[in-house]
């Protein structure tokens, strides 16, 4: 939050939704498909391909994050990243953010306004071209961001999590088990009963920040989407839930087996299967192909009885299941 004085940093119930649109609008930058930006009833994203990829996410302030945790410069960068990642992991370039928000009368312009910057800043640094073009805004109770981003792929096929064949590699781009970490320090250290507190950077130990920042300010290698691609990936998908569940459903839906060794996954390997919120691209190549920025960590066999092996065994590591595992403290 700012710290600047109260008659400099109005509530939003204090403004009209014209000021705060423009204070928003004033953050953000041009894309670079874009054709007619903010302003009018819609946006005009330019397709060269003649394909838009398009995929939404919506974080809601409980269950995706905690105000006590996050900034609006982390809200924000975060509700980019997990979009950008999604498009990415089809082998498009991402063009565009569509973002709605739901404030709280009682919230800060400031917050806001680092919100924007957040989201303008996640765009130059992962997906460049890429911005924020149009949006909706309204009251609400519970903070809500919801984010749709639209993508080209640039005259290649989309790359889906059904294409996966027997004797494939299967290969991750990015960090496994991080943001999982991250979280946990997050709930482990820094609540009051089940309330939520501001962290404290003294308290942390080395290695600490980082996992801090891979869960509230995850950098997905999103360039590495369509290189992918053009690699010649058969297969593809972002890691938001676990790689043990995200794993399963890639072999579910391409009718195969994924086999995958322990010991590439790290020093942590449970917290790598297990862990959510890694935005990490899972990806499967035929032999030898295997692009730079992807480590190869299994292999893919023909359909057995179980979907997912972890050094020949069936994997017993679940994932990330909002409908289960959602603790209700805000804060």
């Amino acid at each position: 939050m700012s710290s600047r004085p109260r008659d400099d940093d109005p509530t939003l119930g204090e403004l009209s939704e014209g000021e705060i649109l423009r204070a928003i609008l004033a953050r953000t930058a041009r894309a670079s498909h874009t054709l007619v930006g903010p302003g009018d009833d819609a946006a005009v994203i330019a397709a060269p391909s003649g394909s838009v990829v398009a995929t939404t996410d919506t974080l809601v302030h409980g269950p995706d994050f905690r105000l006590a945790w996050s900034s609006g410069y982390d809200l924000g960068w975060k509700a980019a990243a997990v979009n950008l990642a999604d498009v990415a992991a089809m082998g498009a370039r991402p063009t565009a953010l569509l973002v709605a928000l739901a404030v709280p009368r009682d919230l800060r312009l400031s917050f806001i306004e680092r919100l924007a910057d957040g989201f303008r800043e996640a765009c130059a640094a992962l997906a460049p071209g890429c911005a924020v073009v149009g949006g909706d805004l309204t009251v609400s109770d519970v903070l809500t961001v919801a984010v749709t981003a639209l993508g080209d792929l640039e005259g290649r096929l989309p790359v889906t999590r059904s294409g996966a064949r027997v004797g494939d590699a299967v290969a991750v781009a990015g960090e496994l088990g991080h943001a999982a970490h991250g979280l946990s320090v997050l709930f482990g250290r820094f609540r009051e009963g089940e309330a939520p507190v501001p962290v404290d950077a003294s308290l942390l130990a080395p290695g600490e920040s980082a996992a801090l920042a891979a869960q509230l300010r995850p950098s997905p290698p999103i360039g590495l989407g369509p290189f992918a691609a053009t690699a010649g990936a058969t297969a593809m998908m972002d890691i938001s839930d676990g790689l043990a569940l995200d794993a399963r459903r890639m072999a579910a839906a391409s009718e195969v087996t994924i086999a995958l060794d322990s010991a590439a996954l790290g020093d942590s390997p449970q917290r790598a299967l297990a862990g959510g919120e890694d935005h990490a691209l899972l990806a499967c190549f035929p032999p030898g192909i295997v692009p730079a920025g992807f480590r190869v960590i299994g292999t893919v066999m023909p359909q057995g009885e179980h979907e997912l092996l972890v050094d020949g065994a069936p994997a017993d590591v679940s994932g990330w299941d909002p409908y289960r595992d959602w603790d209700s403290a805000s804060g």
